[in-house]
């Protein structure tokens, strides 16, 4: 059984960073796509970015687009969200997500590709 584990969820000011962690345990992730969504208060659960198991495929919401960045670290079995010049409206719970033997960077948009889920983490940006 896979365990996602968040950490480094917090409170920052609009225009600050965060980094996220996910820290899979159980077993290695190396050939796992892995994802990150998030919930705010009163929303449904949305995607925000996703990375294919080798790391040479990213896509991102638009919202996320030049401003966060997934990447991980197979040898760390850890993957990351870089989250700079954050905004009010980017407050939610993050999740991190992951797809067993799912390379196909689209499929990895969507809530139902994948098998685990972390327990979240929460974000809240002031302004």
């Amino acid at each position: 059984q896979v365990q996602l584990v968040e950490s480094g969820g917090g409170l920052v000011q609009a225009g600050g960073s965060l980094r996220l962690s996910c820290a899979p345990s159980g077993r290695t992730f190396s050939n796992y796509g892995m994802g990150w969504f998030r919930q705010a208060p009163g929303k449904e659960r949305e995607f925000v970015a996703a990375i294919n198991w080798s790391g040479g495929s990213t896509y991102y919401e638009d919202s996320a687009k030049g401003r966060f960045a997934i990447s991980r670290d197979n040898a760390k079995n850890t993957v990351h969200l870089q989250m700079n010049s954050l905004k009010p409206e980017d407050t939610a719970v993050y999740y991190c997500a992951a797809a067993p033997l799912v390379a196909n960077i689209f499929l990895l948009r969507r809530q139902g590709t994948y098998s685990y889920w972390g327990q979240g983490t929460q974000v809240t940006v002031s302004s």
